[in-house]
């Protein structure tokens, strides 16, 4: 009688047991005591999914839910926040391309121009004030950035009016672009274009264009890669020192937590032709000073020598650390659409059609050896000549994983959005640019044939076709366009600007507010490799995320741009407060 109880109870205890085995381990256990609760309506950017509440533990989030099932996660010392009603709760943003570097250090070594400034004012006043800066810290170069084409064309400031308020120190102005450029004539000296005597020593530069006058010398207005090449003889390292670099990144930070960024990729590294960003941002997180994540990208110009460039892009590998990413090529394969050295066609009404800097076959190889040493691709392509020439390099020389991307399309030609799916090329989009004053509408009209005066920057065609597309602000390369998340999030909902007056823009390629918000959020963390710990609001990733003052999802439409961050939280640390 003892044996067979002792074997009942035996076979109670080890079917107890078994079945304790077969019960999940976490219904037994008590939730972990979160660092953080938040209540509110919350955008997750998982499948758009709304939820009501999460709960954050040493930097991610550990419950994502309903607010009945965060209450287990509430200790004595967990900070609890409710933002309901107070606006929407959402992933932190991401922008695709941007060069706040630029954006922030050029004040610093140089002299910006306003976007309504003239060419009377820039001579006037603003380079005798920027040689005056230079001539009082002892600077070996002078620069500036941010003049207008539609504004500077008909009267463009020569290299002789430049020679006659500094003569002795190399100058070079930007314009607002970054794709032309002003100089002087000790700047083309010092470049080889001209000798000390005025004669012409080179008329060409490989993918841009030195202008001429009409006694055959270069005006000091330069194009596209003949800027780039000439910028390239200034004295770089003095005019943006790892010092200067390490100084702006505060500047850069502040900036954009502000607009709601925790991520971005900045869309030109090496402006300054050295690895100065790249030593300063390794420093900095090292420190644990950097409270966002940076991408930086190594352009090659099409001047360059390819596979020696190539092998200092795998070099700066060597900055790469936690927060800063280093894993990007950038080239420019034409220029801007609106200033005619987009690469199109049909051609621009006067009959050119552009300035593409690199063949099929060149860029089809470069693609090849960059992703082989695990380097994606990120080209600048405006027109759909261009994009269809880097959309065949990337899928006859590319790797798909690699997430090759090409940004700012304005154009792009219907038959290649199926290919960019197929062949897993990303779309980094100027969204941004989606609007125009009817001042330019009716400019547009002028330069090109057909819908391409008025179909520029798709939106809609991207999802519909299944391309992974991120929204970019290209600052300060603003074209008059907003730098933050909303007022981005507004244009692509109405494709107008909210300080213009003008017409919507190409209405057929606007977007819903769910796609809006995944271009700048998920989409930019898979652009950046990220998308499995940043970019959406899930258990087990970082937890960056904003309170926002206004639920963008539902309020009036054209009140978007008026939404901001009422806080910025990265890591779960909040990082900005309004």
């Amino acid at each position: 009688m003892l044996k067979d109880l002792t074997r009942r109870e035996f076979v109670k205890t080890a079917s107890m047991a078994a079945l304790a085995m077969a019960i999940p381990t976490e219904l037994f256990a008590s939730p972990v005591k979160a660092d953080l609760v938040v209540y509110g309506k919350i955008f997750t950017a998982e499948n758009n999914k709304i939820v009501e509440a999460f709960a954050v533990k040493d930097g991610k989030f550990v419950y994502v839910g309903d607010k009945a099932g965060v209450k287990a996660f509430i200790g004595s010392n967990t900070e609890v926040i409710d933002h309901s009603g107070k606006g929407l709760v959402m992933p932190s943003c991401g922008n695709g391309h941007a060069h706040y570097s630029i954006g922030h250090g050029i004040p610093k070594v140089g002299m910006t121009v306003g976007f309504e400034d003239t060419p009377q004012k820039f001579l006037s006043e603003i380079v005798p004030a920027a040689v005056k800066k230079a001539r009082e810290n002892g600077a070996t170069a002078i620069f500036g950035f941010g003049w207008q084409l539609l504004i500077f064309e008909k009267d463009m400031p020569t290299r002789q009016q430049l020679d006659a308020i500094c003569s002795d120190i190399p100058i070079y102005f930007a314009d607002d672009e970054g794709h032309k450029g002003l100089v002087n004539t000790l700047c083309l000296v010092n470049a080889g274009i001209m000798d000390k005597n005025g004669n012409v020593l080179k008329s060409e530069v490989r993918g841009g264009k030195i202008v001429m006058g009409s006694d055959g010398k270069p005006t000091g207005y330069l194009q596209e890669q003949a800027g780039t090449y000439t910028r390239s003889f200034l004295d770089n390292d003095n005019l943006f020192s790892v010092d200067l670099a390490r100084e702006i990144m505060a500047d850069i930070e502040q900036h954009l937590l502000s607009e709601g960024y925790t991520m971005y990729i900045d869309g030109w590294g090496n402006y300054f032709y050295n690895n100065s960003y790249y030593r300063a941002a390794q420093e900095l997180d090292k420190a644990g000073k950097m409270h966002f994540v940076l991408g930086t990208t190594y352009e090659i110009e099409s001047w360059m020598n390819v596979d020696d460039a190539l092998a200092k892009a795998v070099d700066v590998q060597k900055y790469a650390s936690k927060r800063v990413k280093t894993n990007w090529i950038k080239l420019f394969m034409d220029g801007t659409p609106e200033s005619g050295t987009g690469f199109i066609d049909p051609l621009y009404l006067d009959g050119h059609q552009g300035i593409p800097n690199w063949s099929e076959e060149e860029l089809t190889e470069i693609t090849r050896k960059a992703n082989a040493k695990g380097l994606t691709m990120h080209i600048h392509a405006m027109g759909n000549m261009a994009v269809n020439r880097v959309v065949n390099s990337y899928i006859n020389g590319g790797k798909n994983e690699m997430r090759n991307t090409i940004v700012h399309l304005r154009n792009v030609n219907e038959s290649d959005y199926k290919r960019m799916a197929a062949h897993n090329i990303y779309a980094t989009e100027g969204t941004l640019w989606h609007h125009n004053s009817d001042e330019n509408q009716a400019a547009m009209v002028e330069i090109f044939r057909g819908d391409m005066a008025l179909h520029g920057y798709p939106l809609k065609s991207f999802f519909d076709n299944g391309v992974i597309m991120s929204s970019h602000s290209d600052f300060p390369a603003l074209s008059h366009s907003p730098d933050d998340p909303f007022g981005i999030m507004e244009i692509m909902l109405t494709g107008v600007y909210h300080v213009e007056n003008a017409k919507p823009w190409w209405t057929e390629e606007l977007i819903t507010r769910e796609q809006a918000l995944q271009s700048l959020t998920i989409n930019v963390a898979k652009q950046m490799f990220l998308e499995n710990e940043r970019g959406s609001i899930k258990n087990g990733k970082y937890a960056d995320f904003l309170l926002v003052t206004k639920d963008v999802l539902s309020c009036p439409v054209k009140e978007i741009h008026e939404a901001k961050p009422a806080a910025t939280y990265f890591e779960g640390k909040k990082v900005y407060s309004m």
